[in-house]
């Protein structure tokens, strides 16, 4: 084989490669934009972040969201976002007010692992949250798959060996 033929071979190898991986992010983008169709969620999956909720959710669960149309009733486990913030809290909703004409409601939460209700964690001056802070309500969760994230939150360099470790098998793996 001349050099030219093996230099067409390795083109040809690295093409394949890159569609490939392009296929599977495009996958994986198809399903993310699947769910949040389906759950009415921008946020479809997110990952418990403390032992707030513990003895119910531990640190690392897997959440998974769904926003339905009925309004939000005590007891419901949501996942809430406050104004200019960017990690969302998973918290029990303990308290509902809603208005005669049914448009407005004021929603107090509540960690079950904690003494008080949340208004220390709202924003300065604010009492209660309303829809727009809601990204879902808990469906169902998975125990510790989330850990994974944690982790690579919370040590990057595992994150970028995972990357490279990543990285390393799509490069160095052969065609069959």
């Amino acid at each position: 084989m001349d050099h030219l033929t093996s230099l067409r071979t390795h083109f040809r190898h690295w093409l394949h490669t890159l569609v490939q991986l392009g296929v599977l992010v495009a996958g994986i983008l198809a399903f993310w934009k699947t769910l949040m169709l389906v759950t009415g969620t921008e946020s479809p999956i997110v990952v418990v972040l403390s032992g707030s909720m513990e003895p119910g959710l531990h640190r690392g669960d897997l959440v998974v969201l769904h926003m339905g149309k009925p309004p939000i009733r005590t007891g419901e486990i949501v996942v809430f976002s406050l104004d200019g913030r960017d990690i969302p809290i998973v918290h029990r909703v303990i308290k509902v007010h809603e208005r005669a004409n049914g448009t407005h409601i004021d929603i107090l939460t509540k960690g079950d692992n904690n003494y008080g209700d949340d208004r220390a964690l709202y924003n300065k001056g604010q009492e209660w949250l309303h829809q727009h802070h809601i990204m879902g309500r808990a469906v169902g969760f998975l125990p510790s798959v989330g850990m994974v994230t944690i982790m690579m939150n919370d040590y990057p360099a595992l994150k970028y060996a995972l990357i490279g470790a990543l990285a390393l098998v799509v490069l160095t793996s052969k065609e069959g």
